[in-house]
């Protein structure tokens, strides 16, 4: 099983399970019959209503399916349907969300990844690069990774410096589970690039129900806090 290390806006390392081959193929083939049934679908209506199939209707018809995946990824936060059946998405190696940019240059390599050769070439790639990147991942620093497999919330920079006499601010934060942290740390992530509040607030409610506590702290401090301590609880210190 590969995993892999991101590092966030926070200094915090999170690791993911890579998504296999296999989880990718399957989520390939999902999208694949979604595609079809809307093209049929689409198709059928036409027909219903007594319009003859032509090559323009059909190229108009068919321009949203080829661009299914490219306009998924960018609408949906690097999550086509298949990819959510499965809990795939797309992530950028260094923690940064994915660009529209880089979901088009992984949308162009698919006609030489996937189209070709039935898949073969992304296949290979995947299985010997060691960070589950097909040629268009490489080529935009992306991957694909599990959201069921969070493997770990690692101690990094919010705790390197802190004293041996450090004191966590919260001695139950260990009810929560990196789960809980990843989202915490989104929600600090999506406030740092858009100043948007309401997901801070959201987490800082949650886990005041997790924990059971009530706080004083501003949202971001309390998360930050929180994050914090569980790092600091969880490294074994």
């Amino acid at each position: 099983m590969q995993s892999i290390s991101i590092q966030t806006a926070q200094n915090v390392n999170i690791r993911y399970e890579a998504a296999s081959v296999g989880d990718r193929i399957i989520a390939f083939l999902i999208d694949a019959a979604i595609r079809i049934l809307i093209y049929m679908g689409i198709l059928s209506l036409i027909e219903a209503f007594g319009i003859s199939p032509s090559t323009v209707l059909i190229i108009i018809v068919a321009t949203p399916l080829l661009l299914y995946h490219l306009l998924f990824e960018i609408f949906y936060n690097g999550q086509s349907l298949g990819k959510m059946a499965l809990d795939l998405k797309v992530v950028r190696l260094d923690g940064a969300p994915p660009t529209i940019g880089l979901y088009i240059l992984r949308w162009i390599f698919r006609a030489l990844d996937i189209a070709m050769f039935s898949g073969a070439i992304a296949a290979i790639v995947i299985m010997i690069n060691g960070k589950g990147q097909r040629l268009g991942d490489i080529a935009a620093g992306t991957t694909v990774v599990k959201l069921r497999k969070k493997i770990r919330v690692q101690r990094h920079e919010l705790i390197k410096n802190e004293p041996e006499s450090y004191k966590p601010v919260f001695d139950n934060v260990t009810l929560l589970n990196d789960k809980d942290i990843a989202i915490i740390l989104e929600a600090l992530d999506t406030y740092r690039k858009t100043a948007n509040k309401t997901p801070v607030m959201a987490a800082q409610k949650k886990a005041q129900e997790l924990l059971n506590v009530h706080s004083e702290l501003p949202p971001v401090t309390f998360l930050y806090t929180i994050v914090k301590d569980y790092n600091y609880i969880t490294s074994g210190m």
